[in-house]
């Protein structure tokens, strides 16, 4: 088995991110986002990188040209091909020279072992393939690489014919294969059928098994995990789950239920608690949303809104937590919006360290003014600047960094039928007055860029923040163009990120609101006491 320092892992995953995840909709790689993720999947630890087809693209030759600069600390990187074409010698197999020349220690080869996919998509004999697995993994052996065995479809083919699928394995393990890894390529498998599959494929084979589930019947992460209590040990799976169609078995899911739930070690160290980190940033690379109800590492994995789920959270977090959020690298995330009670605000000031007494008037002043909000439209629980802003206003801990005197925007439609917007600004700021003008794509962009040039000169770091999202959404359609808005602005600097919301039925006052708390949610954090001064302190340590 192998080992990560002196702990020895009970299971090893394979991440295929970088090969099967990039066929999801809406994915495409570079080699450079490739390097990053591979980086940071050595840096959580995984055992196995598959860097992609080395025969199908030129990207991937790069990527494997590129990686052998890289040091990496836990993983082993390998590169995937199929098995030789019918009728065909191994030795002129371009795919499998492409994989050779990726020079990578570990492959994988992926063989047919449904005989329906032998006469319809190989369109060649069942004999044949038998000796097309057994010709490809041999040629790869004779050259010292360690071979993973893809069985294509085999949990279909196992259903259709059994004992050709099993001599698919036995053609594998004949010719030196190292691992046997048997495949829900379709996804359509169910857990009690996987499970009487697996039981009688032990049965017939001497090989460490793995499993590669596909999310179609949405049972990919706990078919997974029956493999290995079945004894499987390797899984796998691409982070977040991305990948064709309903997308691959999701490991940010199946390594913390592995290590916390099953007492399967697949981590080095405390690697673990980086988990949440290192699915947050792959989405980032690939472009892709946050999926905020992901188990384990979403932003709400850990948010708590019914007022008796919180008192209860504030008595025991094990309450309502079936694990402690920080095991993952996630954090707990009490929500205040209109169906919170006491527990909520009182839980929130003391994660803010805002001395609230429970008994105060303004305390419950302060939870029907939420209240009140929430019934206009705003909508605290994705927006937690904005909260935080409302409440240190609330009791005192608070100041504005600038006050609005007057704005203007104009909008100009030109012959060439290029619009320009124009945004005319005076702020107040430490008792100056600025006057400014900018412009910009859309009138929101406008305000966005004056807003930021009248206030550079005094905070400079404004510079950092940058616009990360902006949503608009209709909150009454039946009121047509009159209707209110939410906007909801999310942005980021360096170190963190932070969402404001801003309602109205003048697109362009939500969109001040949103955007003033978001600057001023930053300003707080950098230049106030009561903000994350103490905390960026921390992080330099």
């Amino acid at each position: 088995m192998r080992c990560s320092g002196d702990k020895r892992l009970d299971v090893l995953i394979y991440d295929t991110t970088l090969r099967d995840g990039s066929q999801g909709e809406g994915l495409a790689f570079s080699v450079e986002d490739k390097l990053k993720i591979a980086k940071k999947l050595d840096w959580l630890g995984i055992s196995y990188i598959e860097g992609g087809w080395p025969g199908s693209n030129p990207k991937d030759l790069e990527f494997f040209t590129r990686i052998k600069e890289v040091d990496l600390k836990h993983a082993r990187v390998t590169a995937f091909s199929s098995t030789r074409k019918p009728n065909a010698s191994v030795g002129q197999d371009a795919n499998l020279q492409a994989l050779l020349e990726a020079q990578t220690e570990a492959v994988t080869i992926f063989g047919k072992s449904w005989d329906f996919h032998v006469y319809r998509a190989l369109g060649t004999t069942l004999e044949e393939n038998l000796q097309m697995v057994r010709d490809t993994v041999s040629y790869l052996k004779d050259r010292g690489l360690e071979v993973i065995f893809d069985a294509e479809h085999f949990f279909d083919g196992y259903r259709c014919n059994p004992d050709y699928a099993l001599q698919v394995l036995g053609a594998a393990t004949d010719a030196g294969a190292d691992w046997l890894v048997l495949c829900d390529t379709n996804g359509g498998t169910l857990p009690w059928d996987l499970e009487e599959t697996i039981s009688e494929v032990k049965k017939h084979v001497s090989l460490p098994l793995g499993i590669h589930a596909h999310n179609d019947s949405a049972c990919a992460v706990v078919n997974s995990l029956i493999a290995v209590k079945l004894g499987a040990t390797q899984v796998q799976g691409t982070m977040n789950g991305y990948g064709e169609r309903c997308g691959n078995a999701d490991i940010s899911s199946i390594i913390p239920n592995l290590e916390l739930k099953m007492q399967k070690r697949c981590l080095p160290g405390n690697h673990l608690s980086r988990l949440t980190e290192v699915s947050h940033y792959v989405s980032e690379v690939a472009n892709m949303p946050r999926y905020n109800s992901q188990p384990f590492v979403g932003y709400g994995a850990f948010a708590h809104k019914g007022g008796v789920h919180v008192n209860a959270l504030l008595k025991d977090p094990l309450t309502y937590e079936h694990i402690d959020p920080a095991a993952v690298g996630n954090h707990r995330r009490v929500l205040v919006s209109e169906l919170s009670g006491l527990s909520n605000l009182l839980y929130k000031a003391k994660e803010l360290n805002l001395d609230v007494n429970a008994y105060d008037s303004r305390t419950r002043e302060v939870i029907q003014e939420i209240k009140e909000l929430e019934s206009q439209g705003f909508q605290f629980e994705g927006a937690d600047a904005s909260l935080e802003l409302l409440l240190r206003r609330a009791f005192g801990e608070y100041q504005d960094f600038f006050q609005l005197q007057n704005l203007k925007i104009l909008i100009e439609k030109r012959e060439d039928n290029g619009i320009i917007a124009e945004a005319m600004i005076k702020l107040t700021v430490d008792s100056k007055t600025v006057h400014t003008a900018a412009e910009g794509d859309g009138p929101v962009n406008a305000l966005d860029n004056a807003l930021r040039k009248a206030l550079t000169e005094f905070y400079p770091m404004i510079q950092e923040m940058h616009l990360r999202d902006y949503k608009v959404r209709v909150l009454d359609g039946t009121d047509g163009t009159a209707a209110k808005v939410r906007v909801l602005i999310e942005s980021s600097d360096e170190k963190d990120s932070w969402s404001t919301v801003g309602v109205s039925e003048n697109i362009i006052e939500a969109s001040w609101q949103a955007l003033v708390d978001s600057l001023n949610y930053m300003l707080m954090k950098r230049l106030s006491p009561t903000g994350s001064k103490e905390d960026t302190d921390e992080q330099d340590e």
